[in-house]
């Protein structure tokens, strides 16, 4: 469980509000309603996303690296990377030119304490982007290893935080080799203050800054209006259209907007009288339950979306009852899930308390929701898993504020219409916690798409 020494109320305000100059697309706000016929934003040029890239950066630096390292007690936060092979943190702090590490690049953050301003040092050939100040001057002392350890050993930390990790994959970028000579330069009296960085790197990583949370509508409706156009006859004709043909689609259409999937998007049909899920070139028919699961990066921000659409037979103008219940119910799970929601409280307590009271209420519950972010499977404690409902120790870390979720769920229900086949109603969609309540950032589908 990671530790809290900040409370939440002390880091929202270290983190602060939208720095000046803030995004263009502040006209779309947080929601509870999805629209309805979403249209695709205006997306932004290269040198734009470049541009907001960098300074959404900046400050996420600025505010989020002292708050944290305040919080979770450590001095000095030491991180590796080599070219091609950055780890997780360290690729999430290159501004938008620098694609990726050069070389070794080597990055510090040290707080000297009494309020004073963060150092942000890189000991690499190579400067970034303004961000980090150069500590490096090969000339001086070739071997960046030992410019390292001087480095540290004249600013003398209580605790020397490197990223390792057994459980979260965000936080396990040390290298055995970097860390052999790491510790083989460094002064054996600094050796004993090593400690691990996995909370400095679940904390950056999970940590949402508001000037990401005014982005992120527009982001999310980007993404819904593309499942928009893949649900509609513009893409499927029944009788005619295959689910890997829609599935395909959602990649050209990507191409085409200069987008990028952060996985392969799926395209499955329920059907009356088929058990399980129809995939690959499974021809979409009239009377067929549509699933999709899609996500984009845009922005550096990911976005992860289960919807479901209903192909309409003929004289049909609406679903069938059963099956807009259905998703009615996988709609109040969402609503149960949000409500257990709270600072401090683990991933584990969460799921077992959703899932205790869905089934007090006559529902059929799978919880396997995950926080999103910088990552589509982001940094943070799960709530659940799809093959396992009882607590993981992946679900062992606490809930904080400033966090963003991908409430994803499903609900088992037998429809009627369909002979009492057991039907499942997969829900997905993202959402803010502030500290105080869940919200959905461009809302939640509430009724089934129709495809005529």
């Amino acid at each position: 469980m990671i530790r809290q020494v900040l409370s939440a109320t002390a880091l929202l305000a270290a983190i602060g509000a939208p720095a000046a100059g803030g995004s263009a697309y502040a006209s779309i706000a947080l929601s509870e309603t999805e629209a309805a016929s979403p249209t695709l934003p205006q997306l932004l040029s290269a040198r734009e996303r470049a541009e907001t890239e960098n300074r959404l950066l900046a400050a996420r630096l600025d505010r989020v690296i002292p708050a944290i390292m305040r919080e979770q007690g450590i001095d000095l936060w030491l991180l590796v990377a080599r070219e091609y092979f950055e780890e997780p943190v360290v690729a999430s702090m290159l501004d938008a030119e620098n694609m990726h590490a050069r070389r070794r690049t080597i990055l510090i953050f040290y707080d000297p304490g009494q309020g004073k301003p963060v150092e942000r040092l890189t000991v690499s050939r190579y400067g970034l982007g303004g961000l980090f100040a150069p500590a490096w001057d090969p000339a001086k002392q070739p071997d960046q290893w030992q410019a390292v350890a001087e480095l540290i050993a004249a600013r003398n930390p209580a605790k020397i935080a490197i990223n390792t990790s057994d459980l979260y994959q965000f936080a396990d970028g040390m290298t055995v080799s970097q860390y052999d000579k790491f510790t083989a330069a460094l002064p054996a009296p600094l050796r004993a203050r090593i400690v691990s960085g996995e909370g400095l790197a679940i904390r950056w990583l999970e940590t949402r800054t508001p000037a990401e949370i005014e982005l992120y509508p527009t982001i999310l409706r980007t993404a819904h209006a593309v499942i928009a156009e893949a649900f509609s006859r513009k893409v499927i004709t029944p009788g005619v259209t295959t689910a890997e043909q829609v599935q395909w689609w959602y990649r050209d259409r990507l191409l085409e907007l200069g987008l990028t999937p952060w996985f392969h998007p799926s395209v499955a049909i329920q059907r009356q009288g088929a058990k399980g899920m129809l995939d690959g070139a499974e021809v979409i028919r009239p009377g067929d339950l549509l699933w999709t699961d899609f996500g984009i990066t845009y922005l550096r921000l990911n976005t992860d979306t289960q919807h479901l659409a209903y192909v309409l037979k003929p004289g049909e103008t609406a679903a069938p009852a059963g099956l807009r219940q259905g998703l009615a119910n996988s709609n109040r799970l969402q609503d149960i899930l949000r409500r257990h929601f709270a600072i401090g409280r683990s991933g584990n307590e969460v799921l077992a308390l959703a899932r205790a009271e869905a089934i007090a209420a006559g529902l059929e519950p799978s919880i396997y929701s995950h926080p999103i972010g910088l990552h589509g499977h982001g940094a943070g404690p799960s709530i659940g898993f799809w093959d396992n409902q009882n607590a993981d120790p992946r679900g062992s870390g606490v809930i904080n504020a400033n966090t963003a979720w991908s409430i994803e769920l499903t609900t088992y229900a037998a429809v009627p219409e369909w002979g009492g086949q057991r039907v499942d109603f997969r829900a997905e969609e993202n959402a803010f916690f502030d500290g105080n309540s869940v919200r959905f950032i461009d809302g939640r589908q509430t009724e089934l798409t129709l495809i005529p």
